[in-house]
């Protein structure tokens, strides 16, 4: 099934909205004689006039000058029309550049998209970097958004897994290598384009990314992003790889979401992350094998959930971590097994999570005594 049959995607199409020029004109030339008249009384009021001199007759200058202030409100009126005109004229040319623009890019895409779409893995390569250039060329926010929607999408097809390297499979095993290559291209592109702060060329941060039930079983570098705008989803995901890294993220807001995602074998790193903002969940979470460091984290700010979450194997390190003003809750955690570090950890504890330890604590959970002593 080509992967055209798997997306839905809605496209802002901008419209060139204009008012009728038998309108507008009115419009501006009421608005002139509002102005113009507002700036006549205003000056008289300034010079503190009281009256107007009666004259019978005019002379010749009088004369002269009503025939120039006559020229002057045809001229002005002149200038208003071509002002109107032109105007709407760039408006016309900006919006057939922008289509033209639209135009190419929707070309491409659809050329992208097929690519993505091939049995062949090299060609879905080409796809992929061609679905990625066109997002840092897309003359709008939505057309980047729909680029990294099908690059997320592909993440999300089921894939056959690993049948291993059996002589009598090695046809499929090499395939299995070669759409692995591609799937992890992407999370790498993804990575590098993220971590780029907001507003400069070939950054995506602020735009969505969803993972939503993604196997990530490649690397995923998100060090040092920001994540303050736009929706990031983790949701049931399978962290199985070698590592994912968040390390000196800022989470400020914006909403992300590990609900339900399970760390199963990947090494995640949260090293010096910032939480002052947003909202980031990690609710009904499993932590079953790997590492997770959230060494040294800061939860300032915002709300960190870990509720219903369970840790019941790996290694999570919540070492020197910071708890200043986020809230963080633990509410209906489990902690069945594996081993959790909240050694050096300053501030008050999470609410829910002495409970959820349970007392005394066993030997597989280390709090700092000052917690402890908070909650004889």
């Amino acid at each position: 099934m080509r992967l055209t049959q798997w997306l839905r995607t809605s496209r802002a199409d901008r419209e060139l909205r204009l008012w009728k020029v038998g309108l507008v004109l009115p419009l501006a030339f009421i608005t002139a004689i509002a102005v113009a008249a507002a700036v006549f009384y205003t000056g008289w009021d300034l010079l503190d006039v009281h009256g107007l001199k009666p004259e019978r007759r005019i002379d010749s200058k009088t004369l002269f000058d009503l025939v120039k202030l006559s020229f002057g409100v045809v001229a002005g009126a002149g200038a208003l029309v071509a002002l109107v005109v032109a105007y709407r004229r760039q408006r016309v040319d900006e919006a057939g550049a922008h289509r033209e623009d639209t135009r190419l890019h929707t070309e491409r895409f659809s050329q992208a998209v097929d690519k993505l779409g091939s049995d062949s893995p090299a060609v879905q390569l080409g796809g992929v970097h061609a679905l990625a250039g066109l997002a840092d060329d897309a003359p709008d926010d939505s057309l980047r958004q729909t680029c990294i929607d099908v690059l997320c999408a592909y993440l999300q097809l089921p894939f056959t897994p690993d049948p291993g390297d059996d002589p009598a499979n090695q046809e499929e095993h090499h395939r299995y290598l070669a759409l692995r290559k591609v799937r992890h291209t992407i999370l790498r592109l993804i990575g590098d384009h993220y971590r780029r702060p907001k507003g400069t060329h070939r950054s995506w941060q602020g735009c969505d990314l969803d993972f939503t039930g993604v196997i990530i079983d490649g690397r995923l570098d998100l060090e040092g992003a920001t994540f303050s705008g736009g929706r990031v989803s983790f949701d049931d995901a399978t962290f199985c790889g070698d590592w994912v890294s968040f390390d000196g993220a800022t989470f400020s807001g914006g909403w992300v979401s590990f609900h339900g995602a399970r760390f199963s074998g990947s090494t995640g790193y949260f090293l010096d992350a910032m939480f002052s903002g947003g909202r980031v969940s990690f609710d009904d979470a499993t932590f079953s094998d790997g590492t997770v460091y959230f060494q040294g984290a800061t939860f300032s700010g915002g709300l960190v959930s870990f509720s219903r979450a369970t840790f019941s194997g790996g290694t999570v390190y919540f070492h020197g971590a910071r708890f200043s003003g986020s809230r963080v809750y633990f509410q209906g955690t489990t902690f069945s097994g594996g081993t959790v570090h909240f050694e050096g950890a300053t501030g008050s504890p999470p609410p829910g999570l002495i409970d959820a330890v349970g007392t005394p604590a066993p030997a597989t959970v280390t709090l700092p005594v000052a917690w402890l002593s908070s909650n004889p």
